[in-house]
């Protein structure tokens, strides 16, 4: 990133910073070198200015006509203890549409301010270095946050604990390729102590292993921030649309007993106790010669392939009475809609048309068969089951996503996912060459560097100048 010369240089922005819409209260900001004479000029301020992040009620004026505008609470927060890092303020006022555009218009006339594009003041946080690229995508995703998980998650990446981890590695590697061009510049001039290459081996190795430990999430941290992809899928008449109207609680999707009512898939998000998943409905799984029937089955079993989880719908009335036929009924329909055993949830729906007897007797033998628990026996029509299918659907979600308050802090973007891959093949390529050609394994530990710079938005040359001169102290 490039450093301005002079602050003079820097419009100052400003912006609505609270949300669009009638509302109690507004809180309008302004960042830059310009922020104290708005200040000075919009809140009547001919002295001093106020105590920092203290709030003063003052008259809000437009500092051309000095009409007011409105009456409300301006806050100083003079650099560098702002969240941009620069010299801020804060109008507090009432949230009216006329209001806010009244002090947004006022603000637009003073010289050297101009409103502020999307992003720009968590930008300026990051130059300023309040931020680092990890805290800012978990900012972003906390202000998107919509169920609790997504929060907790978002708010610990915020907290700087996954850039913590990765400013760690970097640290490390820093370190190992100070170690190594310092052995390749001086080892001749017996500057450089014996065993500091073995050490470099050392540490490249233990960070493969947590790196690929990273890796090996299976996605957690990324389901949890976009979603768990829930797909429902069965043959005709199952019920699948009716499941997806029961679990989003309105009718989202029609249900007839036309055999083949939906033919493309149907989308609705929703909040498993705390966790996000889009749940798709996708049309029935059978032979057909109609052209927009064989459409919607083949994107159907599309999404099947990118599910995370399979909800496997079948119409309970139509299982052999025989124990034994009926599992092996179940589990060639589970190949049939399954392209391989990826995660599933057999769901046995329409148990309000079964006695109780055979309904007992039936979830009885099947809990005995391997390969199909758990599995769920519901009615949609009178919602019998569903409480036990809910605790069991967020099991399955929850292991999905994981518990973003334990353990260590988990890939959450997927250029996360691609950098850290690109460290980790850099870093066998030190390996590969450590031997052979030492220059060549230096250029594998400074790719794995700029890899991790990548995420964390922070690598430089200067810092392993330092850390040459401060382990070696070379020139002494």
């Amino acid at each position: 990133l490039q450093q301005r010369n002079s602050t003079s240089q820097i419009l100052t922005i400003f912006a609505l910073s609270s949300g669009h819409g009638r509302c109690g209260v507004a809180v309008v900001r302004a960042s830059g070198p310009a922020s104290a004479t708005v200040l000075r000029c919009m809140a009547g301020l001919t002295r001093s200015l106020p105590p920092p992040r203290t709030a003063l009620l003052r008259s809000i004026t437009d500092p051309q006509s000095k009409e007011v505008l409105d009456r409300g609470l301006v806050l100083w927060f003079p650099a560098p203890h702002s969240f941009t890092g620069e010299d801020c303020v804060e109008f507090h006022i009432h949230g009216g549409p006329a209001v806010i555009t009244a002090v947004l218009q006022a603000l637009g006339s003073v010289p050297g301010m101009r409103p502020a594009e999307a992003g720009e003041f968590t930008r300026r946080a990051f130059q300023a270095g309040k931020l680092g690229l990890t805290e800012v995508e978990g900012l972003g995703d906390l202000i998107h946050a919509e169920t609790e998980a997504q929060r907790r998650q978002a708010l610990r990446q915020m907290s700087g604990e996954l850039g913590h981890l990765y400013q760690d590695w970097s640290y490390r590697l820093k370190r190992c390729l100070a170690h190594v061009e310092a052995f390749i510049d001086f080892s001749e001039d017996e500057l450089i102590e014996d065993g500091v290459l073995n050490q470099v081996d050392r540490s490249v190795c233990d960070l493969q292993a947590e790196i690929e430990r990273h890796l090996k999430d299976e996605r957690r941290g990324e389901r949890l921030r976009s979603g768990v992809h829930v797909v429902i899928a069965g043959a005709t008449n199952a019920g699948k649309s009716s499941l997806l109207n029961t679990l989003c609680q309105r009718p989202a999707a029609i249900v007839s007993p036309i055999a083949g009512t939906t033919r493309d898939v149907v989308e609705t998000a929703l909040d498993i106790g705390g966790f996000p998943v889009l749940l798709s409905d996708t049309a029935g799984l059978r032979e057909s010669p109609d052209l927009v029937e064989r459409e919607g089955v083949r994107r159907a079993r599309e999404r099947v392939e990118q599910a995370d989880l399979t909800l496997v719908v079948v119409d309970c009335t139509n299982l052999p009475s025989d124990a034994q036929q009926a599992s092996a009924f179940l589990q060639e329909h589970l190949r049939s809609v399954l392209p391989s055993q990826e995660q599933f949830l057999l769901v046995l729906n329409k148990t309000d048309l079964l006695p109780q007897e055979q309904k007992l007797k039936l979830d009885g033998e099947l809990r005995q068969v391997s390969g199909l628990s758990p599995f769920c026996l519901i009615s949609c029509h009178n919602n019998e089951g569903l409480q036990d299918f809910l605790t069991v659907l967020h099991s399955h979600v929850k292991t999905l996503c994981g518990d973003p308050l334990s353990g260590a802090p988990t890939l959450t973007q997927a250029r996360h996912r691609a950098h850290l891959q690109q460290c980790f093949a850099a870093l066998a390529q030190y390996q590969q060459y450590r031997d052979i050609d030492l220059a060549l394994a230096a250029e594998g530990v400074r790719l794995a560097l700029t890899s991790l710079g990548r995420i964390t938005g922070r690598v430089g040359a200067e810092e392993i100048l330092d850390i040459i001169f401060k382990d070696f102290c070379i020139g002494k």
